[in-house]
């Protein structure tokens, strides 16, 4: 029978050196798009997908993540006192119950599988998430939710796959397809960061993860891989090698990379155009930015 899946393990150690200076003093996580956070976005998706426990794996200087979850009384009396409901409301969805989110500490940069593998008593021999709060996903269903679903079909692993150009893949993880059935395929291999002469295909491994309590028993190995690093691919890899199921899940929506400058203003845009009270005065911005664009050229 498989196990539901209530657990979720957010990596957000990382430095942000791409986002410098404003990352010096601020969590890249808590870069807004439009008015809200990227953890927001990612805690967001967790929650539809039926996650309630909430796994942080930070470093030094990430204290402002802690304090973002947690109640503003303050700020809040303030919102009612001043009869501004709407705002308030938004607020409260950025409150965490008690005991929700647990924080541990990777107090060494040795990767994805690294910071997977520091979560692992809290995780203890349940299956799990992990969801990469740099990938920002815009859709109908949010991407785990969809993933979740396929999950309750399939069991075993499930990792976000999507096409990326072929010249691309020395940046992903990258699937050896079996065969696939609609959006679920049967992976029969992974390769971590090929080139791309050697890599089996263009589908990369996208910042979203089911995994099986399997996984933490592989990263307990602490195995290098690529860079000389701990990969989460490779533990997912060795699952492979040893007869149990591993999926790419071909999800439905658009992912930006927020992780990068350029996916950052991208998906900026993307999310302003989207918002009821914004897209006309944006959309209209643009257009005059594109027409004068247009004239100069």
């Amino acid at each position: 029978m498989k196990r539901k899946v209530t657990k979720a393990i957010f990596p957000v150690a990382g430095l942000g050196t791409r986002f410098l200076p404003a990352t010096k003093s601020i969590p890249k996580e808590i870069l807004t798009l439009v008015d809200r956070p990227l953890i927001q976005y990612a805690i967001d998706e967790a929650r539809a997908a039926g996650i309630r426990e909430f796994i942080f794996v930070t470093s030094r200087g990430k204290s402002a993540l802690e304090d973002y979850f947690d109640n503003a009384p303050e700020l809040e009396a303030a919102l009612q006192a001043k009869k501004k409901t709407e705002l308030y409301d938004e607020l409260q969805k950025t409150n965490m119950d008690s005991g929700a989110i647990a924080y541990v500490r990777q107090n060494q940069p040795l990767g994805l599988g690294h910071a997977v593998w520091c979560a692992r008593r809290l995780v203890h021999d349940e299956p799990f998430a992990v969801i990469l709060t740099d990938d920002v996903i815009a859709a109908e269903k949010p991407c785990l939710q969809q993933m979740m679903e396929a999950y309750e079909e399939t069991g075993g692993n499930v990792v976000a796959a999507m096409e990326v150009p072929p010249e691309k893949t020395s940046s992903y993880g990258v699937l050896d397809i079996a065969e696939a059935n609609g959006p679920m395929l049967k992976v029969k291999g992974m390769v971590e960061k090929p080139s791309p002469e050697n890599a089996p295909s263009n589908l990369a491994v996208i910042g979203r993860y089911i995994l099986t309590p399997n996984i933490m028993q592989n990263l307990n190995k602490k195995e290098t891989g690529a860079g000389g690093e701990i990969q989460l691919t490779d533990a997912i890899a060795h699952e492979i090698e040893v007869g149990n199921p591993v999926y790419g899940y071909r999800f439905k929506g658009q992912r930006f990379d927020c992780g990068s400058k350029a996916g950052f203003l991208q998906a900026t845009v993307a999310f302003g155009l989207q918002r009821p009270d914004l897209k006309d005065e944006f959309g209209d911005y643009l257009s005059d930015v594109m027409s004068m664009r247009t004239a100069a050229e």
